[in-house]
Parts: structure tokens; sequence; C-alpha cells
């Protein structure tokens, strides 16, 4: 590829990760917040959350996937020159992020739902040492850690995505 096709690519890639984290970080912060302030029932606003939560793990694969697409031809020319360098130490990021969509998309929410629907009642109603109401707050709390480490992740691949190299190995990378 050349520097010109590079530079577009990391311009997409920053565009995308940084309106995901944003995205999340206002859900996260704003939006979740409120749900469970305002509605009648802490289970509705998790449901609720649940859902916007889940749409925001699929745009999550989209959004990694698609940035991916600048290291796709720097990887190779990396592997002949280097041992390890920004796109090795870029692409291991990304490979951390897209790990954390699959787990929060086929392990961690599945499990959820499936407590939600075993149980078939508001989680506050049951018992605080019930077994599916401590498995559900484990879940949930994983599911939340997952949920900003990947904002996290996008927020940094976003700042660093310019500076990977775009060209041979004499030229500098491009900011």
């Amino acid at each position: 590829m050349n520097p010109t096709t590079l530079r577009r690519l990391d311009q997409l890639s920053l565009i995308l990760l940084l309106l995901w984290a944003g995205a999340a970080l206002g859900f996260g912060i704003f939006s979740a917040p409120v749900f469970f302030r305002e509605l009648p029932s802490r289970d509705v606003a998790g449901r609720i959350a649940g859902l916007i939560i889940g749409r925001l793990d699929w745009a999550a694969w989209v959004v990694f996937g698609l940035a991916g697409l600048s290291w796709v031809g720097r990887w190779v020319a990396e592997v002949q020159e280097d041992l390890i360098g920004p796109i090795r130490l870029w692409s291991g990021g990304l490979m951390v992020a897209l790990l954390m969509c699959l787990a929060s998309s086929f392990v961690v929410t599945p499990k959820v739902q499936a407590i939600r629907a075993r149980i078939n009642a508001p989680i506050e109603s049951l018992a605080p040492d019930s077994a599916d109401r401590v498995a559900y707050n484990k879940a949930h709390g994983l599911s939340r850690n997952l949920f900003f480490l990947r904002i996290l992740l996008a927020v940094g691949l976003a700042a660093t995505v310019g500076l990977m190299p775009r060209g041979g190995k004499d030229q500098e990378p491009a900011a």
C-alpha cells in the first residue's frame, strides 16, 4: 500500500475508533445512570441498557475490525525488518480489543441473558446470597469492565494509529 492510502486508512480508523469510544462513553456516563435513576424498575433499566450494550458490542466488532485495515499492509513489511516495532505493538492492542469483543459477545452477554431467562424475575427480588444473583453480579461486573477497557483501547489505538510508519524503514512515522 502506498503512503497516501495508509494515511486515509489511518484517518478512517481514527474517526471510527473515536466515534465508537464517544458513543460508548456517552452511554456509560450519561445514559445508563439516568435509566437506573428514572425508570420505575432496575430490572427494566437493566434490560434496556443490555439491549444498548448488545448493539455497542456489535458496533465494536465493526469498528475494531475496520481499524485493522490500517495494519494489514504494514504487518508483513515489519515481520521482515524488525523483531518488534510499532505495528506489532498496535496490532497487539487491536487483538486484545477484538478478544474482548469476542468474550463480551459470545461468553459474558449470553451468560447474563441465560441467568435473566432462568429466574424470570427482577434481579433485585432475589436474596443477596442467591446463587443466581451472585452469578449475575459477577457476569455484569465482568461485562462492565470489558466495556470500559474497550473504550480505553479504542482511545489508545486512535491516538497512536497515526504514529505507525507509512513507508520504508528510512521514513519517519507520520503524525
